[in-house]
């Protein structure tokens, strides 16, 4: 019945025993036969993993990333920086463990006038705490406060915020902080646009931040604000998780209260996380410089010259607040109005054009500021 015999399995395996045959007879032996087609299947299998993640490649850069930002060189100069750091090819590759990327908060990521939002829980605070403590009738800065004249509650400038920081924020457990920031956070709204504050974010940076974290960035905040207030919310906002939160601190001491093992908040400062000290601060909780760093003001400007002077390709971006009809416009670079606190200065701006920084300019860069404007 001869090859009738294949039904049952038998002919394979006589077509498979006549090849390794022929292969002898051609001096090839059966195992080397193996092999080749081993090294065949291999060889097609990477070039079509190679060819999906060309296909991946080609499909993630043809979908627009940053959807919020206008098309120019702002926009530009981060694809461009983000696509030579993570194509494997490039001579500016850059390790995933390496890429790290610091941004600052107020300003940088949420809005910061009239008064950065930090304040604002201070106020409210002032207001809560008042009943316990009668002698902030006439006591300075907290008399001001409580007849809502924030101007001169702040003019004796750090050393008043200190006191009113110190005031509000401490006494108490880092858990019953948190509920507090997390109770306010909830529902404290923007005097001006009376939208929540975490609304109050750039949609721009929201797209940046998703972008980064798509590439293989690790994203951390590192801003002058309270770094137990933006650890309550920056994971649920931001996508940043608390231990990727750097800021100012005040000391903490280990107690047992009712048996239980807690972390006191004392009123001493701790660390003050801005200028010449984010770079420290990116230091003692990062231990690696960042590859990229985004600023709005004069706070930010060491970090970002901490992020160039590494080696290898570096990214630094300065957001410039110029658009009063959808935002605020302040500097007073560029003859904008000048402000006590996120002053964008004429020597930044110098500066930043010097040392080839990119500069967004709000209104001319982004297509919407806040998610809630159409």
């Amino acid at each position: 019945m001869g090859i009738s015999r294949g039904a049952s399995g038998e002919a394979p395996r006589e077509r498979q025993r006549a090849v390794h045959f022929g292969c002898a007879l051609a001096g090839v032996p059966s195992l080397e036969l193996h092999r080749m087609k081993t090294q065949r299947r291999q060889s097609v299998s990477a070039a079509t993993f190679l060819c999906a993640l060309a296909l991946i490649a080609t499909i993630a850069r043809a979908a627009d990333p940053l959807p919020s930002w206008n098309d120019g060189k702002a926009k530009q100069s981060i694809i461009t920086f983000v696509e030579k750091v993570t194509t494997p090819t490039s001579p500016d590759f850059v390790p995933v463990a390496e890429r790290i990327a610091t941004f600052d908060n107020d300003g940088t990521l949420w809005c910061e006038q009239p008064l950065p939002v930090q304040l604002y829980f201070v106020l409210d605070r002032v207001k809560a705490l008042a009943p316990q403590h009668p002698e902030w009738k006439t006591k300075e800065p907290f008399a001001s406060l409580l007849r809502g004249d924030v101007k001169s509650a702040l003019a004796g400038g750090d050393h008043e915020l200190l006191e009113l920081i110190m005031a509000t924020h401490t006494g108490m457990t880092t858990e019953e902080f948190e509920k507090i920031v997390k109770t306010w956070i909830a529902s404290a709204k923007h005097p001006k646009t009376g939208q929540l504050y975490t609304e109050m974010v750039y949609q721009p940076m929201l797209e940046l931040l998703a972008y980064l974290r798509a590439n293989g960035f690790k994203n951390f905040i590192v801003s002058g604000g309270g770094i137990e207030f933006m650890r309550a919310w920056a994971e649920q906002v931001y996508g940043v998780p608390p231990e990727q939160v750097i800021g100012s601190s005040v000391k903490t001491k280990f107690e047992l209260r009712d048996g239980q093992p807690v972390l006191m908040r004392l009123s001493q400062l701790n660390f003050i996380d801005d200028k010449a000290d984010k770079p420290v601060g990116i230091n003692q909780h990062i231990g690696r410089r960042p590859i990229a760093a985004f600023g709005n003001s004069v706070g930010d400007r060491q970090m970002l010259e901490y992020t160039q002077s590494g080696r290898g390709a570096r990214f630094m971006l300065l957001v410039l607040h110029d658009d009063s009809s959808r935002e605020y416009a302040y500097g007073p670079a560029l003859g904008l109005p000048d402000v006590k606190l996120g002053a964008f200065t004429p020597a930044l701006y110098d500066e930043a054009k010097a040392k080839d920084w990119t500069i967004v300019s709000m209104k001319q860069d982004w297509k919407r500021v806040f998610p809630f404007q159409k």
